[in-house]
């Protein structure tokens, strides 16, 4: 019996002892060891690739955010702000009573296939809004050069860059909203358009907060 009680004993302090090793190596020595490497060698990603702006963090390069009007009385969707750049469509970003578009988030695909009336009806209409919303003095958009991205929302809905092509068709209406020159704004966007991965991997792109952060600054000099 004796015998019986001690080698319990001892099997439990044994497991006791493996449980506080086990806790402080993994549950404090790793963790703080992975978090040094990161914050060292990866300063910028491991604190999730903020961008920032007049000293205050405005956002992440790898979450996109929306440039709308605020809400009108009786207004179930706002209007965008014409005066800054846009990003893709967002049709598939879910809301619930907690999170709003954009604020954390609840991401997510249309899920539409691509024959479906409401997908064919979200992309004409997207389309008439693009011709509409971009027209500027002396400038017209042409209806065969609007990009997919203008149109379509990617597979979260957060995509933070549009296609230089997107960028590029904004550049009159924004330089006419901002009272700047379509060269200073055309040259913002040149300056901010990034190319593929390594060369090849991917596609070039234009990151929309980047870009309005510049063009924030290029309005205020002006």
């Amino acid at each position: 019996m004796n015998n019986s009680v001690t080698n319990t004993g001892r099997l439990l302090w044994a497991g006791l002892r493996a449980l506080i090793v086990l806790t402080v190596v993994c549950g404090v020595i790793y963790p703080l060891a992975v978090t040094g490497v990161a914050q060292a060698l990866f300063h910028d990603k491991a604190n999730g690739s903020e961008i920032k702006s007049e000293g205050k963090v405005v956002g992440s390069s790898l979450i996109g955010q929306r440039y709308d009007l605020p809400l009108k009385k009786g207004q179930q969707t706002a209007e965008p702000d014409l005066k800054w750049f846009q990003p893709r469509p967002s049709n598939g970003l879910a809301e619930n009573t907690v999170n709003t578009q954009y604020k954390l988030i609840v991401s997510g695909a249309t899920n539409l296939a691509g024959d479906s009336p409401v997908l064919v009806k979200q992309i004409q209409d997207a389309q008439k809004a693009v011709i509409k919303d971009n027209e500027a003095p002396g400038y017209k958009v042409d209806k065969a050069a609007i990009p997919a991205d203008a149109v379509t929302s990617s597979g979260s809905g957060l995509d933070p860059d549009i296609s230089p092509a997107y960028a590029d068709l904004q550049v009159h209406r924004v330089a006419d909203r901002n009272h700047l020159a379509v060269a200073q704004v055309q040259k913002l966007v040149d300056e901010h358009t990034h190319g593929r991965v390594a060369g090849f991997m991917g596609e070039p792109g234009v990151n929309v907060l980047e870009l309005n952060i510049a063009l924030k600054g290029l309005a205020a000099k002006s």
